[in-house]
């Protein structure tokens, strides 16, 4: 059996943790950072995150020579304008933690009734070529951000962001059950059957 190498554009090791997690295939080894001490920094400076996630995937399987899978996520909240949206990951700054992006989040929405704090998670993934092929799969879920921080699970706006279907928060629901529903993956789901025909057939 012909082993396949895709590289997982991000330095983000819970990205990294969640796209394995879903896609598996026997023949296919995923590659890191990790094993490329020279992976260039991408500027996100593109509009939208589609635009990011391209932009990442393309630049990645430039470099490496290898198809290259990248996202770009965003937390959209109506009563902010969609805001942080293409800004989430340095909502409070290009250092921030995810504690400072979630602390200034709560300060914004302050005041807010329930009903008020409608906000969307959305995840753009795109699947590039070396020779600047792409695909790109979009997914995202609906929901409210809480008042406080609930859950000590997952990663990033996950303590806030509360999905009435669950009646928990991400940060609340076990990984298996958010590997399921969330924006993320429900885009590593769309974007599976490509990476499935990059295995079994060596193009995009």
């Amino acid at each position: 059996m012909k082993m396949v190498e895709i590289m997982i554009a991000t330095k983000n090791l819970d990205k990294i943790r969640e796209i394995r997690n879903i896609i598996n295939f026997p023949n296919l080894i995923f590659k890191t950072f990790l094993d490329y001490k020279d992976i260039p920094d991408v500027v996100e400076d593109e509009p939208t995150i589609e635009g990011n996630s391209q932009k990442k995937a393309l630049v990645i399987a430039k470099h490496t020579g290898l198809y290259s899978l990248a996202d770009d996520s965003g937390l959209f909240v109506s009563a902010l304008g969609d805001r942080p949206g293409v800004y989430s990951a340095r909502y409070a700054g290009d250092n921030a933690t995810y504690m400072d992006n979630n602390i200034k989040l709560l300060k914004e929405l302050e005041g807010k009734r329930y009903e008020e704090r409608k906000a969307v998670f959305r995840c753009a993934m795109t699947i590039a070529s070396s020779d600047g092929k792409f695909i790109t799969e979009v997914g995202e879920i609906n929901g409210y951000i809480t008042e406080t921080i609930r859950g000590s699970n997952g990663f990033g706006y996950d303590p806030l962001f509360y999905v009435p279907e669950q009646n928990k928060t991400f940060a609340e629901i076990l990984p298996e059950t958010k590997n399921k529903i969330s924006h993320r993956a429900k885009a590593i789901f769309k974007i599976k059957p490509h990476i499935e025909r990059i295995v079994n057939n060596g193009f995009l």
